[in-house]
């Protein structure tokens, strides 16, 4: 969809008229936090390489404030002012956190990137963005970062500085920017960036094919954390788990930014490992975590092993939809009631189940639109549907992303401002959707359309089912066959005659059942959790007729 008559300057008053957009800064947020309490502590950092039975670093946020003001000076030297583009390609570490608020407060653009990242991506992102610095670590699990960026070095011509945390020659993070003789910028030592401008870019996650660059601001992202904090009941005093990666929207807004809104503590990890990850939480005492559903399959797994249950007050499940029998055992081992959610890097965070009808409406919904936020379900023609009907996912409000870096027209929104999702959804009698597949990404057998989450949940209930994911392949005769990919629990073999055995115990119509299986060690999956089922498609296909 064009979106050549869409309005932006008239969309950003008309957010500023209605109160969604508050003209805030990080460094509001970050000023706000040290007036309350300047020896409060703002982040307690854990890293896997030094184990996880204490933290490797604990902020206060006067340190914070230092750090950041440190770090602005530093880069500034560098040559790294406003509007340059730098990638933050580190793990959930304390210098990201630093980097991202020094690197905005300079009005710089920092476009966090996930560590899986590698040469092919890499030299597209950093070529399409002229990313002028790099900052990323020497290694982690295994991998040489700084060996990586020299090698693309001869590709990207503007890319003036490679900044490698744990280095230890001139080009490393603690001669550059911590141990810069470079005088410190604190918020009145610059120019105040415009909160509605770009102050970040990030690339869609993709489930289904090439990244797109995609741009928010100050305002968009204190929208969201604002939106999402007042559903929750959030508070200076709650404590969020950082285990998300920083490298996706959820981690980089719904944690670090939320717990910047709030003045709370943030606790860090690097690495998600569950034996390790439930005893930090419980001895930090963390109240509220945002993280796909592997990470809360994991946390009720160690609790039914024995390990004492965190104090969850509040769960955002969020990039992909949750299993019923995970929001019951969330319920019955943890008294937590799990809050699904939509969203997309494009969107932020469009719908939420607020807590207190998590219970009643998670396992089957993904929430109704928060505050500041607009829904339309849809034909292509924007004619609404009715209620319960499935048609095309619309939205528009306070987290709309500014477009599509470099891409100006291809935002995809109609002159009203509605953003094609891409997302099939159909809306109940109170406002809340459900997603349905994706405009792209369903499967349709023999003029049927397979209810693809519901097979995949019954699968799941399977005692030996760690995973599960189903996609469609083409066939001759019925158009699409569906494929399910099993990660099994054990480590063993799951083959169609287990697979059809507990299909018939569930009593769902036989043309649903998948018609081939493979096992899988462990599902492909982006930044926010969603299988990147484009990946299995492609494996899928050597069943095609």
């Amino acid at each position: 969809m064009s979106e050549s008559k869409f309005d932006r300057a008239a969309h950003a008053e008309r957010m500023r008229k209605e109160g969604w957009w508050q003209d805030l800064t990080a460094d509001d947020l970050l000023d706000r936090a040290i007036a309350a309490d300047p020896d409060k502590t703002a982040i307690v950092a854990y890293r896997a390489d030094a184990g996880y039975e204490a933290p490797v670093a604990t902020l206060s946020y006067s340190q914070l404030g230092e750090a950041v003001s440190k770090a602005a000076g530093a880069f500034s030297a560098l040559g790294i002012g406003k509007g340059d583009v730098v990638g933050i390609m580190l793990p959930n570490w304390v210098e990201f956190v630093i980097s991202a608020l020094a690197l905005t407060r300079i009005g710089a653009v920092p476009n966090p990137l996930m560590h899986i990242f590698r040469e092919r991506e890499l030299r597209f992102m950093c070529a399409f963005a002229e990313t002028k610095a790099m900052i990323v670590p020497k290694t982690f699990r295994g991998h040489d970062f700084e060996a990586m960026m020299d090698g693309l070095r001869s590709d990207l011509p503007d890319l003036a500085h490679v900044i490698v945390v744990g280095g230890d020659g001139a080009n490393s993070y603690d001669a550059l920017i911590a141990g810069s003789d470079a005088a410190p910028l604190g918020p009145k030592d610059v120019e105040r960036i415009d909160p509605g401008a770009m102050s970040v870019l990030m690339y869609t996650s993709g489930t289904t094919g090439e990244p797109k660059g995609v741009m928010h601001c100050q305002n968009t992202m204190i929208a969201c954390v604002k939106s999402l904090g007042e559903r929750f009941g959030l508070r200076a005093e709650d404590v969020q788990i950082g285990s998300t990666p920083f490298g996706h929207m959820t981690g980089y807004t719904a944690v670090m930014y939320q717990t910047l809104y709030y003045g709370g503590t943030m606790v860090l990890m690097d690495i998600w490992l569950p034996d390790g990850a439930v005893p930090i939480m419980t001895r930090e005492g963390v109240t509220h975590m945002a993280a796909a559903t592997p990470f809360l399959a994991d946390i009720c797994r160690k609790v039914e092993e024995g390990q004492p249950a965190p104090k969850l007050r509040t769960f955002l499940c969020g990039g992909a939809q949750i299993p019923p029998i995970v929001v019951e055992r969330a319920r019955d081992l943890l008294d937590l009631n799990v809050s699904s959610l939509w969203g997309m890097t494009e969107s932020l965070a469009g719908t939420l189940t607020e807590p207190e009808r998590a219970a009643e409406k998670s396992a089957s919904t993904d929430g109704r639109a928060v505050d500041g936020v607009e829904l339309l379900i849809a034909d292509e023609e924007l004619n609404p549907m009715p209620t319960g009907e499935t048609g095309r996912l619309y939205f528009r409000g306070s987290q709309q992303f500014l477009g599509y870096y470099k891409k100006p027209g291809l935002g995809g929104r109609s002159a009203e401002g509605w953003f094609d999702t891409g997302d099939l959804a159909y809306m109940d009698a109170e406002g809340y959707i459900r997603i349905d597949g994706r405009s792209k990404d369903i499967i349709i057998r023999g003029g049927e359309n397979v209810p693809v989450f519901e097979i995949e949940s019954i699968l799941y209930r399977h005692p030996r089912v760690a995973d599960v994911a189903i996609v469609g392949y083409p066939d001759a005769r019925m158009g699409e066959r569906g494929c399910a990919f099993i990660a099994v629990n054990d480590g063993g073999a799951f083959g169609m005659d287990e697979l059809t055995e507990w299909m018939a115990k569930s009593g769902a119509a036989k043309q649903y059942w998948p018609e081939a299986v493979e096992v899988i060690e462990t599902m492909p999956r982006t930044a926010s959790g969603k299988i990147q089922k484009f990946v299995l498609k492609d494996q899928a296909a050597k069943y095609s007729s």
